[in-house]
Order: C-alpha cells, then structure tokens, then sequence
C-alpha cells in the first residue's frame, strides 16, 4: 500500500511539474533588467510610522475607492466604487449624492470646467457623466481598431479641450495586472481625446502597465506612471516637443499607481505595494517567469501589505515618505490628493476613504 501511496504522490507531482514547464499561456515574458531596488529599512525610502494616524472616513458607502477627484467649483470629491457607482462625497467623509453609474468599474476620474465627469472605466472605456443622474456617455473604447482592454486613468486640460488616458494594456483586461507586469511587454498606451471632435490621438505606446496620469502645472507636460517599470515619466504635450518623453523619477521602491499634483509645488504618488524581489531578480528570464505566470494563474500568491505614499517636487527630488506596515494600516493605497494641508487617500480594496489632516505636523 505505502508504494503505491508513494507512486500516486510522484504522478501528482510529476502533472503538477509538467504543468509548471508545459501548460500554454498567453504570456510572452520580454527580457530586462530591473534595477536594485530601493532600501525599505534605511535612506530616502525607509519604513516609518507616519501614516499610522490615517483615519478612515465615508466608511460603508462602497468597496475599491480607487482614486478620487476635488471638484474645484464645491471643494468635495468624487470617487468610483467597484459597484459601477460614481459618488460625490463632502470632505468630512459624507456621501451627498450617487453622481451616476457606469455599470462597470470606474477607476480614474477628471472633472471637466463644465462641471461634468470624464471617467476611466476599465471595462466600459473612457465616459462622459454630463450632469447628476445623466446616463454615461461612451466616448472611446478603441483605437486604431484595438479594443481598449484596461482604461485606467484620466486627466483633462485646463481649458477642457484635450483630455489624456491610457490604456493600462492592451493585451490583460482588468483583474491581470499581475500578468501584464510580469510579462513585461510594453502593452500599455497613453492618448489624447479631443473634446470637441471626439478624435483620438496616440501619444506613446510601448509602457508597461500604463497607469495614472497628471498635467504639469502648466498643460505643457504631464506625469505618467509607468507602474511595470518602478517609474515616472515626463510626457511633453506642447508643440515643438509633444511626446518626447524622459524619465521623472526612477527606481521607486513599489508599483506607483495614481498620481496627483497639489496645485503648487509638488506631486503624490500612491504604491499599493512595494516591489518584489523574486520578480525582480528574474526579470531578465522569460522562461523563468513564463513559469511564474503559470503560477499566478493556478493560485492567488499573497501580496506584501504595507501603506506606501511619496511626494515629490516638480524636479523630480523627494520631498516626503510616508509610510506604516503596523495592524490596522489603511493600505493598498491607490490614490492621495492634498487639499488644504489635508491628504486623502483611496484604496482598490478598502470599504472606506481616509483622511490624514495636517500631514506635514506629522513627524
């Protein structure tokens, strides 16, 4: 009995390896070399308690608050849950009003000088919400004649003319990013929509995992983070440079996501979690990592939780590090936006929003 225990257990582990070397995927790993990463235990970027004082806010309302948007004319936010649900929410944390639903999942979000809503669906493609209660409006889910796959964020100029999104991939649909930044294949695209004529502009392409955007201070740049390549980058949007492209800052200690600009004198970068060293050591192996997406597709591997927000100056230097890995932490953190010496953070997985008022008090 014991041997045939013992041959049942090497033909499990026999399918089990042959699944692990064999099993097709539509991954196609690329080789590159991904910088050391950053020291999270001393230097610019180590671990600190400074945001064990966040305090959850708009609890219960929806689940995945990913990113939230001040509207300028009222000074509350929108922001979109899981449920499709596009809400207005004051800044103490109540919920005014369900602005609209999009019927699939509203990441970013941009308010336009009219007063309506431009949202980055990832399953519904770039929309339009005109009014309170108004029916989304479909602007864009393709390009070119390549479906959008992984609308992801937004941002609109000053003037309300031009409005920039990417398309995280356009290979993975929403719920793989895992895949696409393993795979690291350049999937990810940014584009200009034209307001008026509702025609599209590719702006670059070849990122990897294209995600959140914000316009400089003047509509002649903006921040791009390019999350599958630890960095930042600098798109230039004025005439004589329009898509020249340079890197902002590099070497992040995690996978940036949201991005936003305080309006004077310095950005925030949200990192819902901080970068692997397996996956980075194995980044110049696609046939190592072919595996290692073999894996991910068979079981949900566990993510390093730790609450992770950096500030930067318009040259790119760090200017603050807040951080906290401790119990109860409001983490996976996608978003933060600085009002009036507050911040306020989403997160794609919380059931809350949450605040940090007077964060430069906090030592």
């Amino acid at each position: 009995m014991t041997k045939w225990y013992i041959v049942a257990g090497l033909c499990v582990v026999g399918v089990f390896l042959a699944y692990l070397l064999f099993m097709p995927t539509k991954g196609e790993p690329s080789p590159w070399k991904a910088p050391e990463a950053p020291s999270l235990e001393s230097g610019p970027y180590a671990g600190n308690d400074r945001l064990k004082r966040v305090r959850p806010i708009a609890i219960g309302i929806g689940t995945g608050p990913e990113a939230l948007v001040i509207d300028p004319s009222r000074g509350d936010f929108l922001t979109g849950f899981s449920d499709g649900a596009v809400v207005r929410i004051g800044r103490d944390g109540q919920m005014l009003e369900v602005f609209g639903n999009t019927g699939g999942r509203p990441l970013g979000l941009a308010i336009c000088p009219d007063g309506s809503v431009l949202v980055a669906d990832a399953l519904k493609g770039l929309l339009r919400i005109r009014s309170n209660g108004a029916a989304p409006e479909v602007l864009a889910t393709e390009a070119d004649g390549v479906p959008f796959k992984f609308v992801d964020n937004v941002a609109v100029d000053t003037a309300g003319r031009n409005a920039y999104f990417t398309d995280a991939s356009s290979k993975w649909g929403y719920g793989h990013d895992r895949e696409d930044i393993v795979e690291h294949g350049g999937h990810g695209r940014l584009f200009r929509y034209d307001l008026a004529n509702g025609k599209i502009a590719l702006v670059k392409d070849g990122i990897n995992f294209a995600n959140g955007v914000v316009l400089g201070p003047d509509d002649s740049y903006l921040l791009l983070n390019e999350s599958g390549s630890y960095r930042i980058l600098r798109i230039w949007l004025n005439q004589s440079r329009f898509g020249q492209t340079e890197v902002f800052v590099d070497n992040l200690p995690g996978f940036p996501d949201n991005i936003s600009f305080n309006g004077t004198d310095r950005v925030w970068i949200a990192l819902p979690v901080p970068r692997d060293k397996m996956i980075d050591s194995l980044s110049g192996s696609p046939f190592l990592r072919k595996i290692i997406m073999r894996v991910q597709a068979l079981i949900d591997v566990p993510i390093n939780r730790r609450a992770m927000a950096m500030a930067y100056d318009l040259n790119g230097q760090l200017v603050a590090n807040l951080q906290y890995k401790g119990d109860g932490a409001y983490d996976y953190i996608t978003q933060v936006t600085e009002v009036d010496g507050d911040l306020y953070f989403g997160s794609l997985v919380q059931k809350s929003l949450a605040t940090l008022p007077n964060w430069q008090q906090i030592k």
